[in-house]
């Protein structure tokens, strides 16, 4: 099969894996919709999810089929190039959604997150538009410095780190929302049926605790490989900085969590700034930045 078969079937594979995603975010929709109506006021747990039971289960369905057609789609990317599929910002956003969507099902089969569908189906949405529309690029071989084994070590590690952190921070933005409802006097109907806030700052510092050393690791192989392209480790460009303040962030939210004792507000806070820096990096700096690490001009 040539190279520009198998580019067209991963445009496919994507352009299905947009439409599950979009069916699995319907479904959550139904499920968080219509199970507002089976509350039980006398219970003090959550609601009957019996009539949406049905929904939720084609909505992970779909969430499943979704990130497998994805996995697809970026494998044949990479084949249709003769290379790993991380060369470019599309590329690099269609890997990063499925590393989001995955870290949500593997967190999926530990803990009862499946009301996280909706919010995940929609950020996965967002990426892939954004990646299908604004910053899609025919597939093509490497330019010279990115032609490295470090390549497929560096940015397999980032992306995995990054879809593990949007995860956290997604909890995170969750646990604020609710406690906001219950500082103004309670949660509305459709929230009671999320988890706790203590759950929610649990599993956020949990899913951080988890993946930081990835990304410790990811920017040790950065300065590693700058060293072997560039006979520097370390150079102060853009992209290099703002992973070193990402590092820096959720080294204080680690920090803070232990020593200073950090709960609830304060740590959902921390650790959305944290983010922050890391979703600065990947579209700021990768798109309108300077350095040798950029984008531009993709």
């Amino acid at each position: 099969m040539t190279s520009r078969n198998l580019a067209y079937l991963s445009n496919y594979a994507i352009y299905s894996a947009i439409v599950l995603y979009t069916i699995a975010f319907f479904a959550h929709a139904i499920e968080v919709s219509f199970s507002v109506k089976n509350a039980d006021e006398s219970a003090k747990t959550t609601f009957d999810f019996s009539r949406t039971e049905r929904s939720g289960r084609i909505g992970t369905a779909m969430m499943i089929l979704g990130f497998l057609f994805l996995f697809a789609g970026v494998i044949l990317r990479g084949a249709s190039a003769h290379r790993v599929p991380w060369g470019n910002m599309y590329e690099f956003s269609i890997t990063g959604a499925l590393a989001f969507s995955g870290a949500y099902l593997f967190a999926l089969l530990k803990y009862r997150l499946r009301w996280l569908g909706l919010p995940v189906s929609i950020a996965v949405l967002l990426t892939l538009g954004t990646a299908i529309t604004v910053l899609y690029r025919p597939s093509a071989p490497l330019v010279p410095a990115l032609k490295s084994t470090w390549l497929a070590i560096h940015v397999s590690a980032a992306i995995v780190s990054g879809g593990v952190f949007l995860l956290a921070n997604t909890i995170a933005a969750t646990y604020l929302i609710l406690d906001r409802m219950e500082e103004r006097g309670g949660r509305s109907e459709w929230a009671k049926k999320l988890p706790t806030l203590e759950v929610l700052d649990q599993l956020s510092y949990r899913l951080v605790a988890f993946v930081f050393p990835l990304w410790t690791f990811a920017v040790i192989a950065g300065a590693i490989w700058a060293e072997s392209a560039w006979g520097r480790y370390w150079g102060w460009d853009p992209k290099e900085t703002w992973a070193f303040i990402t590092w820096v962030a959720y080294a204080a939210y680690l920090h803070a969590r232990v020593t200073a004792g950090w709960r609830g507000r304060k740590a959902a806070w921390l650790c959305l700034f944290a983010g922050s820096t890391f979703l600065f990096n990947y579209v700021y700096v990768n798109i309108w930045g300077t350095g040798r690490h950029t984008y531009s001009g993709l």
